[in-house]
């Protein structure tokens, strides 16, 4: 086990990439794999799993390393020395490397694990608002379990092929994968894998998508032949997976505010074989006005904080600021007051987000069946989960019937 000076020098320039000029993590790794086409699948996993690992555990390896943002090279490389002593890897004699303190790291690594928003590599203004909402037990265990690695989850596309024919293929690539108890399309990888580059990913077989995320299309309850609204589709995980269960029958009106997001959508809708969608972007009032009482399903997976999926997006745990909390939770509220009167009496709606507080999920619900249009409703169930109790990301799901006329 050795460092090699060449994915080492790509990590720092990754790390400058995240840390100092803010870019997003998932899109550094991405470009810094491509770096040299001679890298092997190890090179890459270490380029790839180091990036990430000393994101996520940024705020500690920094205390660790005595080093303060905004972080120069030096200091980068003090923060991947502490890395570097903590996974066991002996310290090559490099100029950068020089007199890294293993003693004082470790010693310095067992003293500040005693805090937790250390040890587990958060905000203090995070781990407040962790505990004040969820209290000590519960969110003491579930910020350990987002600190763990995301697993590769796929969701076969049921329009042009089986769960157990993907896996014959993906197994004849060298591909393990397993099966989930109670998920219908889920995959989950054995071990990490490239698979966009598999001829099964470019014909629309598959699509990435975490497991609790794959429960949500399930709870709309859509059937064939329904016109289905989802109100906040982005690029598409969810919009594609409706499309599968409706069997390519009735309409599926997939909107969102950014052109951009709807036009990745299309790629990936054209890839999977999915053609009963239809594309508005919600520039004005009048869009959402026209389809008032016209939906048998909405889906609105509302804008929010991510802090169910921190073990998918470690670098969340830095972009993230507490106003944007307090500013995202004003726009649940308004989003569930105006896209629910898309649903038509006797119709269905199903508020999601990928938090895990109350207050944007279950508090967000309760307040809305007490406004003016929130009447109309009544509450049949909802599903609070928790990646510390599932494995997999942190998801609310609440599903809403509207009362017949």
């Amino acid at each position: 086990m050795r460092l090699h000076r060449n994915l080492v020098y790509t990590t720092i320039d990754a790390l400058n990439a995240i840390f100092n000029e803010g870019e997003y993590a998932d899109k550094v790794v991405a470009r810094s794999l491509k770096k040299d086409k001679r890298w092997g699948s190890s090179d890459r996993k270490f380029v790839a799993e180091t990036i990430y690992e000393i994101v996520r555990w940024k705020r500690l390896y920094a205390e660790i390393a005595e080093v303060k943002e905004p972080y120069d090279r030096d200091n980068l490389w003090r923060m991947f020395s502490v890395w570097a002593v903590l996974r066991g890897y002996p310290i090559p004699d490099w100029r950068q490397l020089e007199g890294t303190p293993e003693r004082k790291i470790k010693g310095r690594f067992d003293e500040l694990s005693k805090v937790r928003a250390l040890k587990e590599s958060i905000p203090d203004w995070m781990d407040e608002l962790g505990v004040k909402e969820l209290g000590e037990k519960v969110w003491a265990t579930e910020i350990a379990a987002q600190n763990q690695p995301a697993k590769v989850i796929l969701r076969v596309n049921t329009l042009k092929t089986t769960k157990e024919n993907l896996r014959a293929i993906l197994m004849d690539l060298n591909i393990e994968t397993e099966f989930l108890k109670d998920q219908p399309d889920a995959l989950v990888l054995k071990e990490r894998a490239n698979v966009f580059l598999t001829d099964a990913f470019k014909q629309g077989f598959f699509e990435v998508q975490d497991a609790n995320s794959q429960l949500v299309a399930h709870f709309l309850d859509v059937k064939p032949g329904m016109r289905v609204v989802d109100t906040c589709a982005g690029a598409g995980g969810k919009t594609l997976h409706i499309a599968s269960l409706m069997e390519n029958k009735g309409q599926l009106i997939a909107m969102d505010l950014y052109e951009s997001k709807l036009k990745q959508l299309k790629l990936r809708a054209k890839r999977d074989g999915a053609f009963n969608i239809e594309y508005r972007i919600i520039d004005s009032t009048k869009v959402i006005k026209k389809l008032h009482e016209r939906a048998d399903r909405v889906l609105i997976d509302a804008p929010c904080s991510g802090l169910g999926v921190l073990k998918r997006n470690p670098d969340s745990k830095w972009k993230l600021q507490p106003e944007f909390i307090d500013n995202i939770r004003k726009v649940q509220s308004e989003v569930l007051e105006s896209y629910s009167k898309i649903v038509k009496p006797g119709g269905k709606l199903v508020y999601a987000t990928c938090s895990i507080l109350p207050s944007e999920n279950q508090e967000q619900v309760e307040k809305f069946l007490t406004t003016e249009i929130g009447k109309q409703f009544n509450f049949i169930k909802d599903k609070k989960i928790l990646a510390s109790e599932s494995g997999f990301d942190g998801f609310y799901m609440a599903l809403l019937e509207r009362k017949e006329n």
